[in-house]
């Protein structure tokens, strides 16, 4: 049994865009010990100058001092690892993992892509890797700078089925800790369930946002884009009944819910680092839901024609 004193967590935040950079941000904020691992002009201007969130709804959080590193560079322990890069860039989370968690660390994937915890902890045995989501709009607005227009903020973590639970007791821990940080976090004993249920919304906003090449004003009136967003929900939705999921809500009704509450102009970060020319997510958002549903039998015309567009644009 996990026998060590929670109330002082150590963190490492891996990946210090939009999600790593409130998360490790709003930690770092309330006092806790939180050490972000990032690179290049992101990296020189934290060790510089710190960390800054420019928020609408509490002003600028600014943490002149912040415990800032190259990921080569990390040589401790954390309690937490939050892993909060792309999912392209999974296999270098796994490699730093592998080095520097110990038994008694909890690795939290925070991705856009289901199942991330999964393909963690079969590359990690011997380690505790959770599933975990966040609902956020933020991104990085430049060196040491983030961008979080939108108050939303909530995380969920969970051990999946039949996972050991030994560090029960310091997921909890975290629980109290990120709340205490303003971060609406929810230790839940269904994980799959809740990660699938933000993945019904990012998942289809990124594919159609994508697809249409529009902004979230565009899913917000009647037309094409906002059909083809409810339709990609239901497809998400038909294939988590066929894996076994009991959704608590009407994921449609609370995805348009959430859309409609968003200020004009936001894309996904999969829409952004399309037009950037750089390598996506799309794989991970549009593709591996195709993949499912053929494993489930479950179609999936909508995913599939987007799908089937993305590749004829090198974007798989």
């Amino acid at each position: 049994m996990d026998m060590t004193n929670h109330t002082n967590l150590k963190f490492a935040i891996f990946g210090v865009g939009g999600t790593g950079g409130v998360i490790g941000g709003y930690l770092a904020n309330a006092g806790n010990d939180v050490t972000f691992l990032a690179r290049g002009a992101h990296l020189a201007a934290m060790q510089e100058k710190g960390l800054t969130i420019h928020t609408n709804h509490r002003g600028d959080i600014c943490i002149p001092k912040v415990k800032a590193l190259n990921a080569a560079d990390y040589h401790e322990t954390p309690d937490v690892l939050f892993v909060c890069v792309k999912y392209y860039s999974l296999e270098t989370a796994i490699a730093l993992a592998r080095r520097v968690a110990g038994p008694d660390t909890l690795i939290i994937p925070i991705l856009n892509v289901f199942g991330t915890g999964a393909v963690m902890q079969e590359k990690l045995a011997g380690l505790t890797v959770l599933d975990g989501c966040i609902y956020v709009f933020a991104k990085r607005g430049g060196p040491g700078i983030i961008e979080q227009p939108q108050e939303i903020l909530r995380v969920f973590y969970g051990f999946r089925p039949g996972e050991d639970r030994r560090l029960a007791a310091k997921a909890e821990a975290l629980e109290k800790i990120m709340r205490a940080a303003d971060i609406h976090a929810h230790f839940t004993d269904d994980i799959q369930r809740d990660a699938l249920t933000k993945f019904s919304f990012v998942s289809p906003m990124g594919a159609a946002g994508l697809y249409f090449d529009v902004t979230s004003e565009a899913f917000q009136v009647p037309g094409e884009v906002r059909e083809t967003f409810i339709g990609l929900i239901k497809e998400v939705e038909a294939l988590g009944h066929a894996m076994g999921i009991t959704f608590d809500r009407d994921l449609v009704a609370t995805d348009l819910r959430l859309m409609d509450a968003f200020a004009p102009g936001l894309t996904t970060s999969m829409q952004r680092d399309v037009a950037s020319g750089g390598p996506s997510e799309f794989a991970g958002l549009v593709s591996r839901i195709v993949t499912l549903g053929q494993k489930y039998h479950v179609p999936v015309p909508l995913y599939t024609k987007i799908d089937t567009w993305g590749k004829a644009h090198g974007l798989a």
